[in-house]
């Protein structure tokens, strides 16, 4: 019998996890933590979970809150004045109902089937002009001539931002995606890092306010231009609902689409034989997109908070608790997968956490799926030879962990 980690331990543990030394390989720990079991550490207000039933069952749980301000530590923090009550509302992603259900009802029009699908010609075209200089190159950064511009040019031309100001924007989004890591759970945010986070949003909110007066003015057929049309109609949106919905699709439609992309390429070329199979067959694009997002997922974790007592894993999470969940531990759990650490597109049919379950189901899965599959199909038929040069690099995010520099020769 395994005996249960004292909260030092458990605290050591996920120190390293959150330790840039440990970002290329975090999936040695996350064996540790399956191991282990849930961690508990009651001081901290935290429960970890890294099985693959105790996720799955903590994001289907009626009482599982997506809204941090429910959490005992925020609150605490709040009464310390470490953090300042919102100013603003968040993205739906960190509501509950009915607030989250009437935004994101509102916002999914853009992400239809039909909406997303006559994308693809858009798509196709802008893959084709990345990789048209690419091989004036002779190779390519993934992440920087490829698996970035792609995410970011579509999801400018959805919501309406003009293309050219993605310079000044993109700053502010990467502080932002940082800010989903959830360190000041365990180690603290210092004022710094606080203040630095606020003057990204103060920054990107100001900005989204500028260009919805534009549209204002002159509406097009993006998302933005919609919004603001619902919102003139008296259809329960606010202007600042539409710019922290703008925030958040700006983050989450880019920063993880462009990790999903340039880690399929790292595991395709580690793996030889998937980039040449791929590159011979389009068809087989869909399977090494879900392989992707279960063997090496953009999300790393999520966190919910119990907004009741629930009993998760055959323990009890009291009221306020937060409950950090390792999707990529319980990706890779020999319970619910075999060969997990092998990567195997043929596999068959997946149920893997990459885009969540429940209500909170990415909202932008279809779109992801798309930009993906077209990107890797292209790639690897315009470069059947193509090889790693160097060993990949990786950003400082634990949430949203993905490649920061990645060469290849073609």
């Amino acid at each position: 019998m395994t005996t249960a980690p004292t909260q030092a331990e458990s605290q050591g543990l996920l120190l390293q996890l959150f330790d840039p030394a440990n970002r290329a390989d975090p999936y040695r720990l996350c064996a540790q933590f399956r191991d282990l079991g849930p961690l508990r550490l009651p001081e901290a207000n935290l429960v970890v979970f890294s099985s693959y039933r105790d996720c799955d069952a903590v994001l289907r749980h009626p009482s599982s809150s997506s809204n941090n301000m429910n959490s005992t530590v925020v609150k605490r923090q709040i009464e310390a004045g470490v953090l300042q009550r919102r100013p603003f509302p968040p993205g739906f992603l960190f509501l509950d109902p009915p607030d989250h259900t009437r935004l994101r009802k509102l916002v999914s029009k853009a992400f239809a089937p039909k909406v997303v699908n006559a994308l693809q010609p858009e798509i196709s075209t802008l893959v084709n002009g990345l990789l048209d200089r690419i091989a004036e190159k002779g190779g390519f950064d993934v992440v920087g001539d490829f698996a970035y511009p792609l995410p970011v040019a579509v999801i400018c031309r959805l919501l309406g931002v003009p293309l050219d100001d993605e310079p000044q924007f993109s700053h502010a989004s990467a502080v932002l995606a940082q800010a989903l890591d959830p360190f000041s759970v365990i180690a603290g945010l210092s004022q710094e890092r606080v203040n630095e986070r606020m003057q990204a949003v103060m920054w990107l909110r100001g900005y989204f306010h500028g260009l919805i007066e534009r549209r204002r003015s002159k509406p097009g057929d993006d998302l933005l231009s919609g919004l603001i049309a619902v919102e003139e109609s008296g259809d329960q949106l606010t202007e600042e609902e539409i710019v922290s919905t703008c925030n958040l699709l700006l983050i989450a439609g880019h920063e993880t689409t462009v990790n999903l992309i340039g880690n399929a390429i790292l595991a395709m070329l580690r793996n030889p034989i998937h980039w040449r199979t791929l590159g011979a067959d389009t068809g087989r694009a869909p399977a090494i997109v879900e392989e992707t997002l279960r063997y090496d997922p953009p999300v790393q974790l999520v966190s919910r908070v119990a907004a009741a007592d629930m009993t998760i894993g055959g323990g009890d999470v009291s009221v306020g608790d937060i409950m950090m969940l390792l999707l990529a531990a319980a990706q890779r759990d020999s319970a619910e997968f075999d060969r997990p650490d092998t990567f195997d597109p043929d596999r068959g049919t997946l149920r893997h956490l990459g885009f969540g379950h429940g209500a909170h189901y990415c909202l932008g899965a279809p779109l992801a799926r798309l930009e993906a599959g077209v990107a890797l199909s292209a790639v690897t038929a315009r470069f059947p030879e193509a090889r790693l040069v160097s060993e990949p690099q990786y950003k400082a995010n634990v949430t949203l962990r993905g490649l920061s520099e990645l060469t290849v020769s073609v």
